[in-house]
């Protein structure tokens, strides 16, 4: 990765790509491996619906403007970026595999034989392989090994959660960075980039669901035992509440999104009935006087709808019992306020908001729901770029490819 005016291994870049929001983060790696933010850009986000890509052009031109301000602030060319990805057609399925131990020691390659062998079952042919996450390893009979190099044995079984995405959307995500002149070093699911930003060791050892609520998708990620062992995408988030407060108070889009995040509450017996607020009308016609009230009862019935399909998820998940850290949302539309109470009364669980947890430059920017998933995708850049050993991740090979076909076709058409 080269770049610009600074040292070309000391920067990681991040770009999250969501239905409302490009994000770009561009980190520096300090000499003890410390993470800086030295660069930011955002922009709202055209051509996307739902996570996935709906207009190239239109995302092709916000990406760039995210791109150019985390430039200009960073003061260094970006050239590649670990880059998020999202949408109903992510689906994700547990699966194991079985290998003999070679000389009776796990080395990396009885590691990464037994992980091809947990990920070698058949899936639609419109699918791909995004991810094959290692939840423990059994050796001999003794299960819940984290780390099993260098342990003695005979015979070793991998339990993994594999993750794939539809071909053709992750195609149009990488089709529109590389427009923008950008390669793509990895493609990474957004829970797991926010769950590396907002949850501790202790939750994901004792057990947590994530909910990372975004504008056009609702993002789950449930670990128990230190590992990943559901994911899901659901296509309502903060959008539906926008839309439906446009409808209901015949106001244009970006005040019912402004009105929403300013005065909206998702529980309306936190609200004071007497507080009024001014709501911006459609034409040219004068904005009118409404009550904070209103506005909240079209919130709750709304936020109370996404949270049961979440309460679903958990309990077709099959985790729901072993929880025992409760619920994290995140993301730009759990900023909501009441939102934490009303999903405590609909999980009855402990619930709290989740922010990244760094503590370097811009903190005072960076510590906000918004930037889970940025935050993220370069913590999980720093941790897997120079890996080449499938324990964390397995989009390289057919990424890769994918890259390689679309720079033909960029050959042949430019």
């Amino acid at each position: 990765m080269t770049m610009g005016k600074k040292a070309n291994n000391n920067l990681i870049v991040g770009l999250d790509i969501g239905t409302s929001k490009v994000l770009a983060i561009v980190v520096e790696i300090g000499p003890e491996g410390e993470m800086e933010v030295v660069g930011v850009g955002h922009h709202p986000t055209k051509g996307l619906r739902k996570g996935m890509v709906s207009n190239i052009e239109a995302a092709v031109q916000s990406i760039k403007r995210a791109v150019e301000e985390a430039e200009l602030m960073a003061g260094c060319q970006i050239y590649s970026a670990f880059t998020g990805i999202a949408g109903a057609h992510i689906n994700s399925i547990n699966s194991h595999g079985v290998v003999a131990i070679r000389d009776n020691e796990v080395t990396q390659q009885d590691i990464e034989r037994v992980i091809d062998a947990a990920r070698a079952m058949a899936i639609p042919n419109e699918q791909r392989i995004l991810h094959v996450l290692p939840q423990d390893y059994v050796i001999d009979g003794q299960d819940g090994i984290r780390e099993p190099e260098g342990m003695c044995g005979v015979r070793m079984e991998a339990k993994v959660h594999m993750i794939t995405g539809d071909v053709s959307a992750v195609q149009n995500i990488i089709k529109c960075i590389h427009l923008c002149g950008l390669e793509v070093d990895d493609i990474i699911l957004q829970q797991i980039a926010s769950g590396e930003a907002v949850l501790t060791e202790d939750e994901r050892d004792l057990g947590v669901c994530m909910v990372d609520i975004g504008g056009g998708t609702t993002d789950i990620a449930i670990y128990t035992g230190g590992a990943i062992r559901h994911t899901a995408v659901i296509p309502v988030a903060g959008d539906q509440v926008t839309n439906d407060i446009a409808v209901a108070f015949h106001t244009p889009s970006q005040a019912a999104e402004d009105l929403k995040m300013k005065y909206g509450c998702a529980l309306t017996q936190l609200v004071d009935e007497t507080q009024l607020i001014e709501t911006p009308s459609m034409g040219g016609r004068p904005p009118r006087t409404l009550s904070r009230q209103n506005l909240a009862e079209i919130i709750e019935p709304r936020m109370e709808e996404l949270l049961m399909l979440v309460q679903a998820e958990l309990w077709k998940s099959e985790f729901k019992d072993v929880i025992g850290s409760g619920i994290v949302l995140t993301g730009g539309s759990s900023r909501i306020e009441g939102l934490t109470e009303l999903a405590e009364e609909i999980f009855h669980l402990p619930v709290r908001q989740g922010i990244p947890g760094y503590r370097g430059n811009l903190s005072e920017v960076i510590c906000n729901p918004i930037y889970s998933t940025g935050i993220g995708l370069v913590q999980f850049g720093h941790a897997n770029r120079n890996r080449t050993s499938p324990a964390s991740t397995v989009p390289q090979g057919w990424a890769r490819s994918l890259i390689g076909k679309l720079k033909s076709w960029f050959r042949g058409n430019f």
